[in-house]
Protein backbone atom coordinates (compact mmCIF):
# COMPACT_ATOMS: atom_id res chain seq x y z
CA UNK A 1 0.00 0.00 0.00
CA UNK A 2 0.87 3.49 -0.94
CA UNK A 3 -0.51 6.83 0.09
CA UNK A 4 -0.35 10.72 -1.19
CA UNK A 5 -2.42 13.29 0.89
CA UNK A 6 -5.80 11.96 -0.15
CA UNK A 7 -5.38 8.71 -2.04
CA UNK A 8 -4.47 5.03 -0.90
CA UNK A 9 -2.80 3.06 -3.36
CA UNK A 10 -3.89 -0.53 -2.22
CA UNK A 11 -2.59 -3.97 -4.58
CA UNK A 12 -5.34 -5.85 -4.68
CA UNK A 13 -4.76 -9.73 -3.53
CA UNK A 14 -6.25 -13.01 -5.46
CA UNK A 15 -8.94 -12.78 -3.11
CA UNK A 16 -9.68 -9.58 -3.36
CA UNK A 17 -9.71 -9.28 -7.42
CA UNK A 18 -12.11 -12.29 -7.34
CA UNK A 19 -14.51 -9.74 -5.35
CA UNK A 20 -13.97 -6.69 -7.49
CA UNK A 21 -15.03 -8.59 -10.15
CA UNK A 22 -17.92 -9.77 -8.63
CA UNK A 23 -19.12 -6.26 -8.39
CA UNK A 24 -21.12 -6.69 -5.55
CA UNK A 25 -19.49 -4.34 -2.95
CA UNK A 26 -17.74 -7.14 -0.91
CA UNK A 27 -14.51 -5.78 -1.84
CA UNK A 28 -15.71 -1.73 -0.48
CA UNK A 29 -17.08 -3.99 2.36
CA UNK A 30 -13.82 -5.35 3.18
CA UNK A 31 -12.05 -1.85 3.13
CA UNK A 32 -14.31 -0.37 5.12
CA UNK A 33 -15.00 1.69 2.42
CA UNK A 34 -18.82 2.93 1.20
CA UNK A 35 -19.65 1.65 -2.25
CA UNK A 36 -18.90 2.22 -5.59
CA UNK A 37 -20.56 1.89 -9.06
CA UNK A 38 -17.25 0.35 -11.12
CA UNK A 39 -17.72 -0.39 -15.00
CA UNK A 40 -15.80 -3.06 -15.71
CA UNK A 41 -14.71 -2.98 -19.39
CA UNK A 42 -14.63 -6.48 -21.23
CA UNK A 43 -11.17 -5.85 -21.95
CA UNK A 44 -10.96 -5.37 -18.28
CA UNK A 45 -13.06 -8.29 -17.21
CA UNK A 46 -11.31 -10.67 -20.21
CA UNK A 47 -7.93 -9.23 -18.82
CA UNK A 48 -8.78 -10.28 -15.22
CA UNK A 49 -9.88 -13.77 -15.95
CA UNK A 50 -7.03 -14.78 -18.53
CA UNK A 51 -4.06 -12.80 -17.20
CA UNK A 52 -4.16 -10.75 -14.08
CA UNK A 53 -5.99 -13.69 -11.90
CA UNK A 54 -3.47 -16.73 -12.88
CA UNK A 55 -0.64 -14.09 -12.95
CA UNK A 56 -1.31 -12.79 -9.78
CA UNK A 57 -1.81 -16.60 -8.22
CA UNK A 58 1.53 -17.57 -9.15
CA UNK A 59 4.22 -17.70 -6.58
CA UNK A 60 6.67 -17.43 -9.00
CA UNK A 61 6.01 -13.88 -10.21
CA UNK A 62 5.88 -10.52 -8.09
CA UNK A 63 1.96 -9.79 -7.66
CA UNK A 64 2.59 -6.15 -7.50
CA UNK A 65 3.36 -6.30 -11.15
CA UNK A 66 0.56 -7.87 -12.35
CA UNK A 67 -2.23 -7.24 -10.32
CA UNK A 68 -4.73 -4.71 -9.90
CA UNK A 69 -4.37 -1.29 -7.45
CA UNK A 70 -7.41 0.60 -6.34
CA UNK A 71 -7.42 3.98 -5.58
CA UNK A 72 -9.06 4.94 -3.09
CA UNK A 73 -9.70 8.23 -2.19
CA UNK A 74 -9.62 8.98 1.56
CA UNK A 75 -12.12 12.26 1.76
CA UNK A 76 -14.52 10.32 -0.24
CA UNK A 77 -13.84 7.29 1.90
CA UNK A 78 -14.38 5.70 -1.55
CA UNK A 79 -12.80 3.59 -4.34
CA UNK A 80 -12.14 6.01 -7.27
CA UNK A 81 -10.16 3.99 -10.00
CA UNK A 82 -7.58 1.55 -10.38
CA UNK A 83 -4.02 1.55 -11.94
CA UNK A 84 -1.90 -1.62 -12.67
CA UNK A 85 1.43 -2.66 -14.66
CA UNK A 86 1.40 -4.65 -17.38
CA UNK A 87 4.27 -7.27 -16.19
CA UNK A 88 7.24 -7.28 -14.50
CA UNK A 89 10.01 -4.97 -15.45
CA UNK A 90 11.67 -6.31 -19.03
CA UNK A 91 15.61 -6.73 -19.59
CA UNK A 92 15.95 -3.31 -19.86
CA UNK A 93 13.81 -2.33 -16.98
CA UNK A 94 10.89 -0.79 -18.51
CA UNK A 95 7.69 -1.68 -17.52
CA UNK A 96 4.11 -0.55 -18.49
CA UNK A 97 0.95 1.31 -16.88
CA UNK A 98 -2.79 1.23 -17.89
CA UNK A 99 -5.16 3.02 -15.49
CA UNK A 100 -8.58 3.99 -15.24
CA UNK A 101 -10.95 6.65 -13.13
CA UNK A 102 -14.76 5.67 -12.24
CA UNK A 103 -17.24 7.55 -14.45
CA UNK A 104 -18.43 9.92 -11.16
CA UNK A 105 -14.87 10.82 -10.30
CA UNK A 106 -12.96 11.80 -13.44
CA UNK A 107 -11.90 15.26 -13.05
CA UNK A 108 -10.58 15.88 -9.80
CA UNK A 109 -7.00 14.91 -10.23
CA UNK A 110 -7.10 11.65 -9.09
CA UNK A 111 -5.52 9.82 -11.74
CA UNK A 112 -2.84 12.41 -12.21
CA UNK A 113 -2.30 12.15 -8.19
CA UNK A 114 -2.17 8.36 -7.92
CA UNK A 115 0.32 8.20 -11.32
CA UNK A 116 2.39 10.42 -9.67
CA UNK A 117 2.94 8.49 -6.60
CA UNK A 118 2.77 5.36 -8.67
CA UNK A 119 6.40 6.45 -10.26
CA UNK A 120 7.56 7.66 -6.70
CA UNK A 121 6.84 3.86 -6.18
CA UNK A 122 8.56 2.74 -9.00
CA UNK A 123 11.32 4.90 -8.78
CA UNK A 124 12.23 2.92 -5.47
CA UNK A 125 12.22 -0.60 -7.54
CA UNK A 126 15.99 -1.48 -8.26
CA UNK A 127 15.02 -3.18 -11.57
CA UNK A 128 13.03 -0.47 -13.11
CA UNK A 129 14.54 2.27 -14.92
CA UNK A 130 11.75 3.41 -16.91
CA UNK A 131 7.75 3.37 -17.46
CA UNK A 132 5.65 3.09 -20.51
CA UNK A 133 2.13 3.97 -21.43
CA UNK A 134 -0.13 4.07 -23.96
CA UNK A 135 -3.46 6.08 -24.85
CA UNK A 136 -5.58 6.50 -27.64
CA UNK A 137 -4.67 9.91 -29.70
CA UNK A 138 -8.85 10.69 -28.80
CA UNK A 139 -8.05 10.20 -25.19
CA UNK A 140 -7.17 13.74 -24.16
CA UNK A 141 -8.22 13.38 -20.59
CA UNK A 142 -5.56 10.34 -20.34
CA UNK A 143 -2.69 11.71 -21.74
CA UNK A 144 -2.72 14.51 -20.40
CA UNK A 145 -2.18 12.97 -17.04
CA UNK A 146 0.89 11.77 -18.70
CA UNK A 147 2.36 14.81 -19.92
CA UNK A 148 1.44 16.54 -16.14
CA UNK A 149 3.74 13.67 -15.01
CA UNK A 150 6.49 14.35 -17.25
CA UNK A 151 5.95 11.50 -19.11
CA UNK A 152 7.47 12.20 -22.86
CA UNK A 153 5.69 11.31 -26.25
CA UNK A 154 7.99 9.13 -28.39
CA UNK A 155 5.50 7.75 -30.96
CA UNK A 156 2.36 6.75 -32.76
CA UNK A 157 0.63 3.98 -34.36
CA UNK A 158 -2.62 4.05 -36.01
CA UNK A 159 -4.88 5.61 -33.51
CA UNK A 160 -2.22 4.88 -30.44
CA UNK A 161 0.11 7.15 -29.04
CA UNK A 162 3.22 6.21 -27.15
CA UNK A 163 4.32 7.53 -23.70
CA UNK A 164 7.58 7.16 -21.80
CA UNK A 165 9.47 8.40 -18.59
CA UNK A 166 12.93 7.68 -17.64
CA UNK A 167 13.44 7.11 -13.89
CA UNK A 168 17.05 6.33 -14.04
Amino acid sequence: MIETERLILKPLTHNQLLKYIKDDHSLEQEFDLLPTRKNISPSLHDALEQTILPNVFDKDKDYLYHTLWTIISKPDHRMVGDICFVGEPDPNGEIEIGYGTYEEFRGRGFMTEAVGRIIEWAKEQPKVKSIFAATTKDNVASYSILEKNNFIHIGEVDDMLSWKIELK
